[in-house]
């Protein structure tokens, strides 16, 4: 396994890691949780990514209950959580706990969080996506607070414009507070024009690190939807029919088998050559990974060997096939 700072930071993370985005909660139970993050662990991973908003909240609770039975050394791995969704309202209307980063959510929102992840502080507490309604100064001076309490190690952005993270990074430095660290961007062969265009600034000026999801598009890169959904794949799901049309998008399927080729030249699926091109990003700090079974923690992690393969010939070859239809 290769380890890469998280930007500046000085804390490393697996260049492949894991998260718990869809399957936890919807498709897996506290053994299997167990299961697949011992399996990741086995191969290196360090750093196990969630949401309070995966599964309202059971996600968090599912990788809680796995890591006090795992019994890891603290030091030894990294875990994530992120806010802005909310959950939904046990008491009231919620008009303060949805779709914001105000002070007050983020305060109460980290500390339930750590509830249902059984731990004293998480590694990287993100602001899920930007909240247009609350003052950038009050995001920033809360996140700062939730790090100088020692609930969170560092504090980043998730989907966040260039010019969001920009300013929100100028204004804890005017001001010396704890300054955002790392954005969690959607990255791969078919979304990329934020990670290697927009955010060029954003790198050499703030020092951001990425931690990048959906390598697969959802799936899409391991090209089992070329002759539509599978009924025991991701896209069957009830909570993830909003992505059937762009799993079965008919040209990006076609560059899919025109990646097959490729990969099966360098002795590898379509998947692994996927997360291999984003891990080739040397201003990815983690490819977080997905997995439902322990067979495919064992398939992703090949990708690892893969990645010193992608040479310049094949990386232009891999671009002259997808640049056209990514965004």
């Amino acid at each position: 396994m290769e380890y890469r700072r998280i930007g500046r930071a000085g804390a490393r993370v697996s260049v492949l890691s894991y998260g718990s985005w869809i399957t936890y909660g919807n498709q897996l139970d506290t053994k299997a949780s167990l299961e697949l993050m011992a399996a990741a662990r086995d191969y290196g991973v360090n750093f196990f990514d969630n949401a309070e908003v995966y599964a309202s909240g059971k996600s968090e609770e599912l990788m809680g209950a796995a890591l006090k039975k795992l019994k890891w050394d603290r030091l030894t791995y990294l875990v994530s959580t992120k806010f802005f969704w909310g959950l939904p309202a046990k008491f009231g209307d919620g008009v303060n706990e949805k779709n914001t980063l105000n002070r007050k959510y983020l305060l109460n929102a980290i500390d339930h969080s750590l509830a249902r992840l059984q731990l004293d502080y998480v590694d990287i507490a993100y602001c899920h996506r930007p909240d247009p309604n609350t003052p950038l100064e009050e995001t920033v001076f809360a996140m700062h607070d939730i790090v100088t309490r020692g609930k969170a190690v560092y504090w980043g952005t998730s989907e966040w414009s260039a010019a969001d993270i920009l300013a929100a990074w100028q204004i804890a430095d005017k001001h010396h507070l704890h300054k955002p660290i790392v954005e969690q961007p959607e990255y791969n062969l078919f979304h990329r024009h934020r990670v290697e265009k927009e955010y060029a600034r954003v790198y050499d000026e703030a020092g951001t690190g990425l931690t990048t999801w959906s390598p697969l598009a959802s799936g899409l890169l391991t090209g089992k939807y070329a002759k539509g959904i599978p009924s025991d794949s991701r896209g069957a799901l009830k909570n993830t029919a909003w992505m059937r049309d762009a799993l079965t998008d008919k040209e990006k399927n076609a560059a899919v088998a025109k990646l097959g080729k490729i990969a099966k030249s360098l002795g590898a699926t379509t998947a692994q050559l996927a997360i291999a091109w984003c891990a080739k990003n040397p201003r990815v700090s983690t490819v977080i990974t997905g997995a439902s079974r322990v067979s495919q923690v064992h398939e992703n992690m090949k990708a690892l060997a893969l990645i010193p393969k992608l040479s310049s010939d094949i990386l232009a070859e891999m671009d002259a096939i997808t640049a056209s239809l990514a965004d």
